[in-house]
């Protein structure tokens, strides 16, 4: 028995020396390497002094702002209806203008006329206005009519121009007409020079000298008149003259530009003269002298240049008429007539 526990013993101590043996001359497998070994690597942040410490249950905390600490713009408030779909609107709908409110009409227009004296102010006003705009310096020639004038075998000619230059309220105002027939000597020609003051948007008051070429003998007048646009577009033109022989007469015309087409325009006129007293060295009878209307028919090919033709019955009347029989002359007629209206 004894012989039996030794040999037990015995076994026990040499079964591990026999297990080391075996692993005896085999090299250990060298340890792994650190892929980051000889990097250099940031400082770890400090330690939280609280780390460690039970801070209890806590909400959860928000991300940091990154706008934190900066002045934002005040945000318009957001349009509750924006991306909503509007039934029976389209992409192409304006929202509606509401009209100004009434407050905006219970001012004065010019507030300078609660301070200055109204109508000079608006007069100032207004002359600055053109004055900053260069003035409004202009000019114009006009020759109303040059035509050819066909009668009972005795043809003639007549012409009627003027023409102006300034600003909207004064002008130099020059007029000229004229007739006669063919072969023979002017039986009338006369020119104006009128200074011409506006006295509103329409009408202008002339004044000035018209002197008298033919008939012999001359005469000299002074001249007073007013000129523009009446109501309904007719145009007039209104003139007293007094002679440097103190004779008084006057002349009045009107015509009217009737459109049929933007080119075709019918034109009718009538003029007739007066004179306060006889004058026979002129021909001139006392009351309504003369009197002449006519229709003409221009084309405008462009508004500067208008050819026209038309028809014109003059007669000389009461005094006048018989101063005409006496000295062998008609007393009335019909013309046919051709002629060129024309501006620049």
């Amino acid at each position: 028995m004894k012989l039996l526990l030794i040999a037990l013993g015995a076994s026990v101590l040499v079964w591990p020396a026999a297990g080391l043996a075996q692993h005896a001359g085999h090299a250990a497998p060298p340890p792994k390497q650190d892929p980051h070994a000889g990097h250099d690597m940031p400082s770890p942040p400090p330690a939280d002094p609280h780390a460690g410490h039970d801070m209890g249950s806590q909400p959860e905390q928000p991300a940091a702002d990154p706008h934190a600490g900066h002045v934002m713009p005040e945000q318009p408030a957001t349009d509750p209806h924006a991306g909503h779909a509007m039934p029976g609107m389209t992409a192409d709908d304006a929202p509606p203008v509401a009209p100004p409110p009434p407050e905006a009409f219970q001012g004065p227009e010019h507030a300078g006329t609660t301070v200055y004296d109204s109508e000079l102010f608006l007069r100032k006003r207004e002359e600055a206005l053109i004055e900053e705009h260069g003035g409004m310096t202009s000019w114009m020639i006009l020759a109303d009519r040059l035509e050819y004038r066909i009668q009972d075998g005795r043809d003639g000619y007549k012409w009627d121009a003027q023409g102006w230059y300034g600003g909207d309220y004064d002008k130099l105002w020059i007029k000229t007409e004229g007739e006669g027939a063919f072969g023979e000597s002017p039986e009338q020609a006369e020119v104006q020079a009128l200074y011409s003051r506006a006295l509103d948007p329409w009408f202008n008051l002339q004044a000035g000298i018209r002197h008298d070429f033919r008939p012999d003998p001359e005469r000299t007048h002074f001249v007073l008149g007013i000129q523009g646009l009446a109501p309904y577009w007719f145009e007039v033109d209104g003139q007293l003259f007094l002679s440097n022989k103190g004779e008084l007469t006057a002349r009045f015309e009107a015509e009217y530009d009737q459109r049929i087409t933007q080119k075709l325009i019918l034109q009718p006129l009538v003029e007739f003269d007066l004179a306060a007293q006889d004058v026979p060295e002129l021909g001139i009878g006392a009351g309504l002298s003369s009197v002449e209307a006519g229709l003409r028919l221009r084309y405008e090919i462009v508004p500067e240049f208008a050819p026209y033709v038309g028809v014109e019955y003059g007669a000389k009347l009461g005094d006048t008429a018989d101063f005409a029989r006496a000295a062998g002359e008609d007393v009335g007629g019909w013309a046919f007539l051709v002629g060129l209206r024309s501006w620049f």
